[in-house]
């Protein structure tokens, strides 16, 4: 099993409040940092959703938590946790829902899942390997145009239109497979370079957010945790670049806001009072975590919490 090292792991775990009898779903388990401290303040009767679009992160759950009744394994998308609620026989609102977004360093690590532009694999790049179209795959039958704006949207990539033009072209004559030949092409493309960054960086976030619809899964998974959450309950979630953080802060500062009312409204109506309110200031790691872990430099933490 590759090392990997859990993310703001005390700070996630007390934001999110665990109660001992409380229902928790730790929505993208990894190698189950977060879980396994959850699970200490969990008493006998608390449950505990451990979910996961990794097979192989799955297996290692089961493997882990074969002998915890409190613990039921979910193969599957975080958007889709009311799901897994109802297999594992949870009919009530829940205390806590935790996302931890990005990609774990044994994915990153693993050469093979193709998610590196600094190792030699295939060009697959989905969490899920069991389902859906590798990364490969779709760029080599994608729209030049529709490449161009997933590199554009997804990754924020300048060049997005030279880089898609150049897949095209060359696709034509040779598919591409493989993460060294797609970042030997990038960098040929990428003329203007940003200090210590690797020119492949941009696209291959775009692609892989692409592939495993990442952004989609937060939106949706963010909104049914509003439906799930009960008094209380707090929503914690952990994000590695801007274009999942900026979901995650709007749809915090929506749901914990007041919405627009006539001016001179002595009481506000209870029926139209925020149903979540925000816990704390963004959060970083600190220095000595970003010095130990140089992967959690770009993590930020946000909480919100019911309160109807």
């Amino acid at each position: 099993m590759l090392k990997h090292d859990t993310v703001l792991l005390q700070e996630a775990v007390m934001a999110l409040n665990v109660q001992e009898s409380g229902c928790y779903v730790d929505g993208t388990y990894g190698r189950g940092g977060h879980s396994a401290l959850i699970l200490e303040s969990l008493g006998a009767n608390g449950r505990l959703i451990v979910i996961d679009k990794d097979p192989v992160a799955v297996e290692y759950a089961h493997q882990r938590h074969a002998n915890d009744p409190r613990v039921f394994v979910w193969h599957g998308s975080f958007r889709d946790f009311p799901q897994a609620l109802h297999v594992a026989g949870v009919t009530e609102k829940i205390q806590g829902v935790l996302l931890d977004l990005g990609v774990s360093s044994p994915q990153l690590d693993d050469a093979e899942r193709g998610f590196s532009f600094m190792r030699e694999g295939q060009l697959d790049m989905r969490m899920d390997t069991s389902r859906g179209e590798s990364a490969a795959q779709w760029l080599n039958h994608a729209d030049e145009s529709e490449i161009a704006d997933v590199l554009w949207r997804y990754g924020e990539e300048r060049f997005s239109r030279q880089i898609a033009k150049e897949i095209v072209r060359v696709r034509v004559h040779s598919p591409i497979e493989t993460t060294i030949q797609l970042a030997d092409l990038i960098a040929n493309v990428v003329r203007k370079r940003e200090p210590g960054k690797n020119p492949a960086t941009r696209s291959f976030q775009a692609i892989r957010i692409k592939v495993n619809q990442e952004l989609d899964d937060v939106e949706a998974c963010l909104q049914q945790a509003v439906e799930w959450l009960a008094p209380a309950g707090r929503l914690v979630v952990i994000s590695f670049h801007s274009l999942e953080d900026r979901i995650v802060k709007h749809f915090l500062r929506d749901v914990c806001s007041v919405p627009s009312l006539p001016k001179g409204l002595p009481v506000i109506p209870v029926f139209i009072q925020p149903p979540m309110r925000m816990i704390g200031k963004a959060q970083r790691p600190s220095d000595t975590e970003v010095q130990g872990n140089v992967r959690s430099r770009s993590a930020i933490m946000r909480v919100g919490e019911r309160v109807a």
